[in-house]
């Protein structure tokens, strides 16, 4: 069954504008103004400010009476706290937006009103939306028309006003809202959440200290938005939820990721607790704090990417053990199989006994549910066969996701351009294992004026070359967006250095000649490869020198070949390798 439009009703708050609201409503909206009088509704005021570069300020709300509630509203504006004591001063004149639908009710309105926050806040056009956060809903009657409905209410917006509210898909694929703490959580996060709460209560409570909540998930499994959102519910609710104002901080060891973060947190204004950056990168947060006033939690994302073994700007031997001595309670997200380098190996014996230390704490916990692929089982198990065991099977056809093998590079990267061109997968980009040299300075060895990936007549520049050329404007313009969501990179390929962690709409993948195809099995060519941090020995506890570089090569393909929600494009330099999956792939 079809689900027909919502009313959207718009009104300038001129003087006496609540006055009229009412006549205005039943004139405009006709026989439908019941839904906006008689029905729960959802409303949104919007104004520009002056003052930051003309980004707009955002209310928004859900009423069972518009009409009072705007005056109640308006009542308010003497309260310098109140979002519009700054209408009377900055002398602006805002926009409302009443939306109602014959099907509201009011939980569905709370979960609109839900939605619109989540993705008002991270939108590039708004400076700040100044209401809390409100109640996630979870099953209710027509709660399944709940996306769809929103979706209709977001194109009716846009047509009102398309320089405020951008385009579903520019907000979806922007890394910031990815990783939003405002996010509905599925059943598996939620309890997961709730464990890591209870835990950290129970810490607290009994003053336990060297606590390390593990929570082990692969990619795409939604571990960075529980950690957002948990994070944000802690420092938010911090009062209600451990009787006292609390001292945490996240971290990642990964500086896109930090840039995300940091960006989050200068939109829900989370800059510092007690004085201290709430958002840092381990060695950062080890040289700034001591053991003799510990935080009471610290969250690990991307745990994966820790140190093992100190260096030039660590003087430590274990990031983690370093950061558990300066925290009550750490929540550590991990994942082995994106460990990429010598420097974040974990030896059997030192991972086995942080698992063991957790579960022996009853802190222990796996997420396994996949949210990242649009893609039926049968592809994703092709994906774990191909890049956990080595193996090319037969992919049934799928008509979710498309995956695509090429003959060279060049028609690898045209199809990728086209795909980039299209709304609804503009954040499709160009990828490749770490197979060709790259530099922070000198000059190329390609003959080329950057650095980059040349095959044959074909070469495209590493990422982050082009950004060289950009003009100041335009690198300011790109300052908060993670590398996908520059444009410039549509002419770039990406590596596991600045994809980690990160979705793309297609992901144009080259297999470089480090990843070959012999007798049947998938194996690695060290000596292609010119990531030195994946190919150089490591120092064993027992004073041993091994080297893992076939181990991490492996590693750097899975990432690669995971980073796609809706497709998958390939080109392999190996042509044994490129020939089995031609054949593999029909």
């Amino acid at each position: 069954m079809s689900i027909n439009k919502p009313v959207i009703f718009e009104i300038d708050e001129k003087d006496n504008f609540i006055d009229l609201l009412k006549t205005n409503i039943e004139n405009e909206a006709n026989v439908k103004a019941r839904f906006l009088l008689s029905y729960p509704t959802v409303y949104i005021h919007e104004w520009k400010r002056l003052d930051r570069n003309g980004l707009y300020d955002v209310y928004i709300g859900e009423t069972n009476d518009v009409i009072q509630r705007t005056r109640e509203h308006y009542n308010d504006s003497k309260d310098p706290t109140k979002w519009q004591n700054h209408l009377v001063n900055d002398g602006v004149t805002p926009t409302m937006y009443v939306i109602g639908h014959e099907h509201f009710n009011k939980s569905l309105t709370l979960d609109i009103e839900n939605k619109l926050i989540d993705y008002i806040w991270f939108m590039r056009t708004v400076s700040k939306v100044h209401n809390a956060r409100g109640n996630q809903q979870n099953e209710y009657y027509l709660s399944d028309e709940c996306d769809e409905i929103f979706s209709l209410i977001w194109k009716g917006l846009r047509k009102k006003n398309k320089e405020l509210f951008v385009s579903e898909t520019e907000i979806k694929d922007s890394a910031i809202f990815k990783a939003s703490p405002l996010h509905k959580l599925n059943e598996e996060q939620l309890e997961a959440k709730r464990i890591i709460t209870e835990k950290v209560q129970e810490a607290i409570k009994d003053s336990k200290t060297n606590q390390l909540v593990f929570v082990q998930g692969e990619a795409g499994t939604g571990k960075t938005v529980l950690m957002s959102s948990t994070f944000y519910d802690f420092l938010i609710n911090q009062i209600d939820l451990f009787g006292r104002p609390i001292k945490c901080a996240i971290l990642v060891n990964h500086d896109e990721q930090i840039t995300v973060y940091e960006e989050i947190a200068k939109k829900l204004g989370l800059k510092t607790c007690f004085g201290n950056e709430i958002v840092s990168k381990p060695t950062h947060f080890i040289n700034s704090n001591d053991t003799t006033d510990p935080y009471d939690i610290v969250f690990i994302d991307e745990g994966h990417l820790l140190l093992t073994q100190g260096k030039q700007s660590y003087r430590g031997k274990n990031h983690l053990d370093d950061i558990m001595a300066r925290s009550r309670v750490t929540v550590l997200v991990f994942d082995e199989n994106q460990i990429l380098t010598s420097e974040e190996y974990w030896e059997d014996q030192e991972l086995e006994e942080k698992i063991n230390l957790s579960k022996s704490q009853n802190n222990f916990i796996k997420l396994e549910k996949q949210m990242r692929m649009n893609c039926a089982p049968s592809t994703m198990n092709f994906i774990n066969e191909l890049t956990i065991n080595k193996t090319i099977t037969n992919l049934p056809k799928d008509d979710s996701y498309e995956i695509k093998v090429f003959d060279n590079p060049s028609d690898l990267y045209e199809a990728i351009k086209e795909k980039a061109k299209k709304e609804e997968s503009h954040l499709s980009r160009v990828l490749a294992t770490y197979d060709w040299d790259y530099k922070n300075r000198g000059t190329p060895t390609n003959s080329e004026k950057y650095w980059g990936v040349k095959i044959g007549k074909f070469f495209l520049p590493w990422n982050r070359e082009l950004a060289k050329e950009l003009s100041n404007k335009e690198k300011y313009k790109n300052r908060n967006l993670a590398w996908a969501e520059q444009p410039q990179t549509i002419n770039e390929v990406g590596s596991t250095f600045t994809i980690q962690g990160f979705d793309l709409s297609y992901a144009g993948v080259i297999i470089g000649p480090s990843v070959i195809y012999r007798n049947g099995k998938i194996d690695f060519d060290p000596s292609q490869s010119k990531n030195d941090k994946a190919t150089q020995n490591r120092t064993l506890s027992n004073n041993s020198r091994k080297n893992f570089a076939k181990y991490f090569l492996q590693h750097e393909l899975r990432v690669l070949l995971t980073r796609g929600v809706n497709g998958l494009y390939i080109y392999a330099c190996d042509k044994e390798l490129n020939e089995a999956l031609k054949k593999a792939i029909k």
